[in-house]
């Protein structure tokens, strides 16, 4: 027999999903401009105008540095729940089966981090 109990704070979770949702569109719909110009509706980045167009070239070394982000970022996602339980592994006796795949890990990032630091993929001219 199907239980619901299991399921409510999945169920709770998709609910306060759709009402931040539709709270957030009634904003914008409230809130946002109601009798749009040329400068409300334009573009505000920062308080930087725009420049050129959207469709402007960047340069590779542009996204190198965001794939590098990405990396290391994905990195630390990882790394960080690890190192939280890797004592209560230690204590369950599977220490070395967690520390050692880890340890591959970080070695294979290493080495891909030397790779870029050598072929200058970290400097930003």
């Amino acid at each position: 027999m199907l239980s619901l109990e299991n399921y409510t704070p999945l169920l709770m979770i998709f609910g306060l999903g759709v009402i931040f949702s539709g709270l957030f569109l009634f904003m914008a719909y409230a809130f946002g401009p109601k009798k749009p110009t040329a400068s409300k509706l334009d573009v505000y980045e920062c308080g930087v105008p725009s420049i050129g167009t959207a469709r402007e070239r960047f340069s590779v070394k542009f996204f190198l540095v965001a794939m590098l982000f990405l990396l290391f970022d994905v990195e630390v996602v990882f790394l960080f729940p690890w190192a939280v339980l890797l004592k209560s592994f230690k204590e369950a006796g599977m220490g070395p089966a967690v520390f050692w795949p880890m340890f591959v890990f970080l070695a294979m990032l290493g080495l891909g981090l030397i790779y870029e630091w050598r072929r200058g993929g970290l400097d930003w001219e």
